[in-house]
């Protein structure tokens, strides 16, 4: 994942590499942004290592100071976050604003579906469906294994003729995108941060097929409607706060596919799931990630 947000004119860069547990990344992410981050990658999801940009300056060490606290913080909020390891260094001026786009290229993330970055063209061989992404600071790419299953999960939901889709914590929008590809006629997308809906605005115009989306800044506990699927890419300490709003709006047999959730957690949801009137269905797994299909139970 790479998320750029601008490319001031400076005389260089300070990196910060921090190792940490994937289950921290996105609590870590929006934490070093609100510290004026102008740019955060982790290459390819391989590891656990996240790069994080900001203007050269001299005197680095309050900046550090205050991302160790934090660090600190999330050690007791994650079990899995253990001695997160912290590195700086300077690097020579560069043209991040591009630079980052080589980390985000054309991917088959499922069978059926090609991701494109938006400013690459795409070819007329291409075969199957097609999404154009700006990902800008929010999160879904395609890349990431917990989006891929998801992608992958929503074409194995036995949907047909007339169905309705709730995207929560849509960030970039590429879940809400496809489920218009794979004709849903009603789509909700909700998020809480307005700068992920700024973007998925945005890639929402560089898609086709897209008027059948509503993105909406509304909680998930304030809806008044039922979905035939609901997907939800969120981490651990979300979903498990959120599952109580789930069923009131399932449909009867929907479904509702659950991501963010490492390999290990699953049993804990699994758990917690009957108590809210559901029952897990399939489970798909990749790398360290888990998806889970859930429905109502009978």
């Amino acid at each position: 994942m790479v998320v750029p947000l601008s490319s001031p004119k400076h005389t260089g860069w300070l990196e910060i590499a921090i190792d940490i547990d994937p289950v921290a990344h996105e609590a870590l992410s929006a934490f070093l942004f609100g510290l004026g981050c102008q740019g955060l990658v982790s290459e390819d999801f391989t590891g656990h290592t996240l790069k994080a940009y900001w203007p050269f300056r001299e005197n680095p060490e309050n900046l550090r100071n205050r991302i160790n606290g934090f660090l600190t913080e999330l050690e007791g909020i994650f079990s899995e976050v253990h001695s997160s390891k912290l590195r700086l260094r300077n690097l020579q001026d560069q043209d991040w604003g591009h630079n980052w786009r080589r980390f985000f290229h054309p991917d088959r993330v499922t069978p059926n579906l090609k991701v494109f970055p938006a400013w690459e063209p795409i070819p007329k061989s291409t075969k199957g469906e097609v999404l154009r992404i700006d990902p800008g600071p929010a999160f879904g790419t395609g890349q990431h294994p917990t989006t891929r299953m998801c992608l992958r999960a929503m074409e194995k939901a036995p949907l047909a003729g007339s169905w309705s889709m709730l995207d929560v914590g849509t960030g970039s929008g590429i879940l809400a995108l496809y489920g218009a590809r794979l004709r849903a006629s009603r789509i909700l997308a909700i998020d809480t941060d307005p700068e992920a809906l700024r973007w998925a605005r945005r890639n929402l115009s560089l898609n086709v097929q897209s008027a059948v989306i509503e993105l909406s800044s509304g909680l998930l506990e304030s809806l008044d409607e039922s979905f035939d699927m609901i997907v939800a890419n969120l981490i651990l300490g979300t979903i498990v706060d959120l599952l109580p709003y789930f069923p009131p709006v399932m449909k009867q047999d929907g479904i509702l596919i659950l991501s963010g959730i490492l390999r290990e957690q699953v049993t804990r949801v699994e758990t917690l799931l009957p108590q809210h009137g559901l029952k897990t269905v399939e489970v798909l797994y990749e790398k360290e990630w888990a998806c889970m299909l859930v429905k109502k139970g009978v």
